[in-house]
Order: structure tokens, then sequence, then C-alpha cells
């Protein structure tokens, strides 16, 4: 069940907000501008506005509100036809088609055809276990066929000389390596520049380090090599929507390289059908709930949606091991562990 919230007094933008109802898609956060709340705006202010973070004073600056009201609002925006609504089997399609795009992709970076690959989305939706499926399965048929391994996860930091050995390391044709949330590569320019390198349309790919670097020369790595794997970057960033110009143009260099899949999965509605999704296929099977046990946990989350902490798939399971935990009393530990305090 979605959340409503009616911007009582705020501003967007330079633009004043007032009275205006929108789904609500990420509660109250303090920012380096103040108290904001992140709101889907296509029906206010235009289909260009699938996230807007609406600066608000305080805590009064705002109310929830029901989705009656939200229906029988005036628009704002004028002269713009109406749009269908979607129906739970169309964005269910949509969702699944998203991600059966994603496991097509990733097959093609395992063959080569593609070189790189940009996925895009919220955190909790399950960008990472299509991808780490293909890898799984990739790396079973090299080890039966008396290969080594032929991929590598990077997660957290790294540093731009840890990435050029990482690059080195995993350069052989065949060779993928996959930077799951390690955005940091992507907000450094050295990091950039070697990325732009490996992924680079030209037959050869060169990747050079002209620094003095002992940590190289004891690990007996040469200053330059020819790069001949590929990439893939699993990401929260919304590459085609950083501030920082500096950054953004390193970025629009990289998408360039590369494909790019935005799950376009913001809206709690798309989330919790993400999660219905994965809990009808089998994600909390293994628990062995009774009866309708699978069904309690997602009800429990969207009756509680507008309060907990995050949605997301790694949620369900926490609310899930609770239940098994304590099948009688888990939705008070749930209350207690899972959801933001009420102020």
């Amino acid at each position: 069940m979605e959340t409503y919230v009616k911007i009582k007094s705020g501003k967007y933008r330079g633009n004043t907000i007032k009275n205006a109802i929108f789904p609500l898609i990420k509660d109250v956060t303090l920012g380096k501008k103040g108290m904001f709340l992140t709101v889907d705006a296509t029906q206010v202010l235009g289909p260009k506005y699938p996230s807007a973070r609406i600066i608000v004073n305080d805590i009064t600056s705002f109310e929830k509100v029901s989705e009656h009201e939200y229906n029988a609002q005036d628009i704002v925006q004028k002269n713009t036809p109406a749009e269908k609504k979607e129906t739970e089997e169309e964005a269910l399609n949509r969702i699944k088609t998203r991600f059966d795009i994603l496991t097509e992709m990733t097959r093609a970076v395992i063959k080569g055809t593609v070189r790189g690959l940009i996925l895009s989305g919220p955190p909790g939706v399950g960008k990472s276990f299509g991808v780490e499926t293909e890898m799984d399965k990739y790396d079973m048929f090299n080890k039966l066929k008396g290969k080594g391994p032929k991929t590598e996860f990077c997660k957290g930091s790294m540093t731009p000389i840890g990435l050029y050995q990482t690059l080195f390391n995993n350069s052989a044709k065949g060779d993928v390596i996959i930077f799951d949330d390690c955005d940091t590569v992507l907000f450094d320019e050295v990091c950039l520049n070697m990325l732009k390198a490996v992924l680079d349309s030209g037959k050869k790919r060169t990747v050079s380090w002209k620094s003095e670097s002992h940590a190289l020369r004891r690990e007996g790595i040469p200053d330059r090599f020819d790069f001949e794997g590929s990439a893939i970057f699993i990401t929260n960033v919304d590459f085609e929507n950083v501030r920082s110009k500096k950054i953004k143009d390193h970025l629009e260099a990289l998408m360039s390289r590369c494909h790019y899949i935005d799950l376009e999965m913001n809206k709690v509605t798309d989330k919790f059908l993400r999660i219905k999704q994965i809990v009808r296929d089998g994600m909390l099977d293994d628990y062995k709930f009774e009866g309708d046990g699978n069904q309690e946990v997602v009800d429990f989350m969207v009756e509680k949606s507008a309060m907990l902490r995050e949605i997301s798939l790694r949620m369900v399971l926490k609310i899930a091991d609770l239940k098994k935990m304590k099948p009688e009393g888990w939705k008070a530990l749930a209350e207690t562990t899972c959801m933001k305090r009420m102020v």
C-alpha cells in the first residue's frame, strides 16, 4: 500500500510548494540544505519528476494523507494529457522485463559481446542477485573445464592503485570484474580515466600507471598492459542525475562506452511488487512457514511501510528471521528492531 504525503509548505528548486499531495518515496531525511522528503512528483510537476526532494521547515510542514485525497486533488500542471494508470499486472511485467534484460545483458558480458554494463537502481531490490547467479554458472562451467574462476567481485572502497592491480589481475579475455556498490571508483578522476581506457571502443585497450610504485614492483605488475576483459558496475548512483559537473562529465563518458540499465524502481509500489514477485518465486521457502506465513511477512511490511527503516528484500529476510525465531511474538520484535522511532 502506497503512502501519500501532503506538503503544506515546502520548496523544490527554488519554487514554492503549497498544499500539494505526493506519493512518498522516502520519509524525512536531514540533508545539507535542511529537512526534506523524497516524493514522486509526476502527477503534480510532470513526467520528468519521478523522484523529487521537497525541502520543508519542520514536521509541521507536512502530513500523511489517504490515497483518496491524493486522487481528488486539483492537479497543478496544465495542458498535459492524463496518463493511463498502470495496472499491477502491467507493472509486474515491466519489472520482470527489466530483470530479464539484465540477465540477457550479463550473459553478453560473459561472452565478451558487451565490454561494459552499468546497472543502476535503489538498494535492496535484488540488483546483484541476477548478476551473481550468472557469474556462479560461469565459474562452475570453467571449473568443469579444469580452469579457475574468471570472475572477480569488488565491494567497498578501492584506491586508484588498487583498481590498477585489480584490472591487471583480471585482464585476460573472458575475465569479468563486477564492481558491486564500489562507488569510490566512480567518484575518483584517476579511477574514472582508467575505466574509460579499459572500456574504450578501440580494438586495443591499454592501461598505464606512470607514477612510482613500490607495490607494483613488488607484485611484478608492469606500468602498462592491455585489458581484454569486461566489467559490470552495480550501483545505487543515478548516472543521469549526478549534480557534480566535474564528475558528471566523466560518468557520461563512461556511459557512452557501456550499456546502461536503470531499473526505474524508485516508487514504493514498485518495490513492493518486486518483493511480492521474489517471495512468490520462493525467496522464503527455506523458512518453511505454515499456512500463509510467507504472505504474512509481506502483509506486515505493507501495513507498516510508512515506519519501516527501508523497503527492501533485505528487510523481508530480517522480518522472516524474526518470525522464525519467535512465531508468536515476531511482530513486536519487528516493530522494535526494523522501524523508525516516531518523534
